[in-house]
């Protein structure tokens, strides 16, 4: 896909974030957007920033754990716009916890929206897709879907399955040749507010950690919303498969290629010294 005007992007946490941006840059390049959020407020401040774009907004609450309302949007927007030529797979949340003091009720929160998520609105997209015949599936993973670090198990268990579903998904994609694609964004530190309104669960004590360890993570990040979205759409265009964005994806990206498992020591050893 090399041209976005007149074409129907659908976006999921598309109130804040990543998802605003992603919607903004989108709308900038005449491509008609279907907006969802389970934030009504945020998503309204979105539709907002769209006024005058001469581009069709439409928007609906929706809580992407709910497979039958994700299914429903699908049809909707499809109804809405005629046809439907990306998902953009965004909605995610964040935990921290360690596994022998995490609840389950926290565990199934956080699959249900970051994996199970993924898993709806690529389902429930993709007929669509494939009927537009010039489609892209992106779905968002994390750095921490690459690399695996203490307090993050739920979080990384739900963004390597999404790694692990998309890429799944590109290959028989390809070799079924019906015009849609798929790309894996693994975004390192982007400042966004997903860290901040991340569940803390006072397990982490147990490794000597708090909820200001967040804090400390926070000061390095440096790419914002904008680029990371500009840098989806680049990845769009080019049909990337994998894209990682941020300075610290791509190093610690590395780090994992050349130390498979020794890099758990590494992780183990900075995060000791971030106490």
């Amino acid at each position: 896909m090399k041209d976005f005007k007149n074409k129907v992007a659908a976006i999921t946490g598309a109130g804040s974030g990543m998802g605003r941006s992603l919607a903004v840059l989108l709308a900038a390049r005449g491509c008609h957007v279907a907006l969802s959020d389970i934030n009504e407020k945020g998503l309204a401040e979105t539709v907002k920033l769209l006024d005058g774009t001469g581009v069709k907004v439409t928007s609906q609450k929706l809580d992407v754990a709910d497979k039958d309302a994700v299914f429903a949007w699908a049809d909707k927007v499809a109804g809405d716009h005629g046809k439907v030529n990306l998902i953009f797979n965004n909605a995610g949340v964040a935990l921290g916890s360690v596994v022998d003091g995490g609840g389950y009720d926290d565990f199934e929160w956080i699959m249900n929206i970051n994996f199970w998520g993924v898993v709806h609105g690529t389902k429930a997209f993709l007929p669509y897709l494939k009927d537009a015949g010039d489609g892209h599936i992106i779905n968002t993973s994390s750095l921490f879907g690459l690399i695996a670090v203490p307090s993050q198990s739920a979080y990384n268990a739900s963004k390597f399955a999404v790694r692990g579903f998309t890429e799944a998904l590109r290959e028989e994609l390809d070799l079924q040749k019906v015009g849609v694609s798929a790309t894996s964004v693994h975004p390192g530190g982007i400042k966004t507010n997903i860290a901040k309104a991340a569940r803390m669960d006072q397990s982490i004590s147990k490794i000597g950690m708090d909820a200001s360890s967040t804090a400390k993570f926070e000061k390095l990040f440096r790419t914002t919303a904008d680029e990371a979205a500009a840098q989806m759409l680049r990845a769009v265009e080019k049909n990337q498969r994998r894209l990682l964005i941020g300075a610290d994806a791509k190093v610690l990206d590395l780090v994992v290629r050349i130390f498979p498992s020794g890099y758990q020591k590494l992780i183990a050893m900075g995060s000791s010294r971030m106490k």
